[in-house]
């Protein structure tokens, strides 16, 4: 056994000495056996977090039906409360992706606020993982690797073995006499990350040794870089990250002018930072999309479709809409009195502040051709009002209108930029996943 790897544990889990709890993914291989019985030793002598084991459970083969019993029986000789999550693997052209996404969904379901999602990846993962990135032409980030830490959840996710070897785990595991899974699918070269281990490596670590740690050691560089990166994204970010002219409108945006005037590099540096949050990032061939937007005229109402949603330019704004934002319904909504507010059918909520106007009521959306009587102006068209307000196009159609028969009694007022009344009442709009209403 290294002297080293308990002190190594500990170290790189100092920051995390203080959560309520620690979960180790236990898979019931020689990386997660190691890592809790480490845990388990090092429990005795300092004082950490309660420990807890959990088991995904993918049924992806029929040997995988065992191990279950295999973690509890181990998880019961450690004295470690063991919990086993079934889940269903959709299929698809990846099964190691989406076995993945089916075991990190079950992670953020146990970790709990503040708690920490223990995982045994260790250096020769990450080595794999970055040569595995490169063959797909990842960018800085992706060839970053898989990071020591990064959020989960409320919680977080800590791979607190990502600089100890494979060899140094099995050798821990033999002087202590520990018992494993190995998982038959390891060795089926179909899947890239076993052809990878089983056939790549050999061959390059037979010519250059230390290949595996200097694969490691350069993720840890391109990892160092893309902080630098995310620092100058964050400082871009602020010069675009300007008060929207509609606050009611609770939708991600950035002002264009500051972006325009970066160089395309640092545009699209700052876009991947910024959109990271917000979907899945496009590949390098898919920015002439952005491209096309930045540039469109100013009177356009260009679109960037993207994997979770959509990039709209307004103006001289950009504007996040998410995918779940686009479930929307412009069928009449009859408003019965006293349904005070009304719900809209994927378009939030709308209520009358005051009295509401007698008569049976009915909410419309946009055909065009409207005409609405604003006080101290006369009749005006809709469409002209709409124009002055700079409304973003992607929300016109969703403005709800309030009609009495075929008389257009009321529009939400935009941002006070026209008054809108029926009498002795205020047509109040929260959209969709607003924070803050239109009145």
């Amino acid at each position: 056994m290294s002297p080293t790897l308990p002190a190594k544990l500990l170290q790189n889990l100092a920051p995390w000495r203080n959560a309520s709890a620690w979960h180790i993914a236990f898979s019931g291989g020689l990386d997660s056996t190691v890592l809790l019985h480490l845990l388990v030793t090092l429990a005795k002598t300092d004082k950490l977090p309660p420990l807890h084991a959990i088991h995904v459970h993918h049924g992806l083969q029929t040997a995988a039906d065992a191990w279950p019993s295999h973690c509890q029986a181990v998880c019961d000789e450690l004295n470690v409360p063991l919990q086993v999550v079934h889940v269903h693997v959709q299929s698809g052209a990846s099964l190691e992706r989406a076995a993945r996404d089916a075991r990190y969904r079950a992670f953020t379901e146990v970790t709990g606020a503040g708690q920490v999602m223990l995982t045994g990846q260790h250096r020769d993962d990450q080595a794999e993982t970055l040569l595995f990135r490169l063959l797909r032409g990842a960018g800085v980030r992706g060839l970053a690797g898989m990071p020591l830490h990064r959020p989960l959840a409320e919680g977080h996710l800590v791979r607190p073995l990502l600089d100890v070897s494979r060899a140094e785990l099995q050798t821990y595991a033999q002087q202590h006499r520990l018992r494993w899974i190995e998982d038959p699918s390891n060795v089926d070269c179909r899947f890239s990350r076993n052809y990878l281990r089983n056939r790549v490596f050999p061959l390059l670590t037979e010519r250059w040794p230390q290949a595996v740690a200097s694969l490691a050691r350069t993720a840890e560089h391109l990892s160092e870089a893309q902080g630098l990166l995310d620092e100058l994204a964050a400082i871009d970010l602020r010069a675009a990250d300007q008060p929207s002219p509609f606050p009611w409108l609770a939708l991600p945006s950035l002002a264009l002018a500051p972006l325009r005037g970066l160089s395309d590099a640092r545009q699209r540096n700052a876009l991947r930072h910024w959109l990271t949050l917000l979907t899945r990032l496009p590949d390098s061939d898919h920015w002439a999309g952005w491209y096309a937007l930045r540039d469109a005229k100013a009177d356009a109402q260009p679109l960037w479709r993207l994997a979770d949603g959509q990039l709209h330019r307004s103006g001289e704004r950009v504007w996040w809409l998410p995918s779940t934002y686009s479930e929307f319904s412009d069928t009449p909504v009859s408003w019965s009195h006293p349904q005070n507010p009304l719900q809209l059918p994927g378009n939030g909520q709308l209520e009358f502040i005051g009295e509401a106007p007698a008569g049976p009521l009915v909410i419309r959306y946009r055909q065009g051709g409207e005409i609405i009587d604003v006080p101290g102006r006369g009749r005006r068209d809709l469409k002209r009002l709409l124009n002055e307000s700079g409304l973003p196009g992607f929300m016109r159609g969703r403005l709800p209108l309030l009609y009495q028969g075929e008389q257009l009694l009321a529009v939400p007022t935009l941002a006070g930029l026209w008054t809108c009344s029926t009498g002795k009442s205020q047509l109040h709009w929260m959209p969709q996943t607003c924070d803050q209403g239109l009145s």
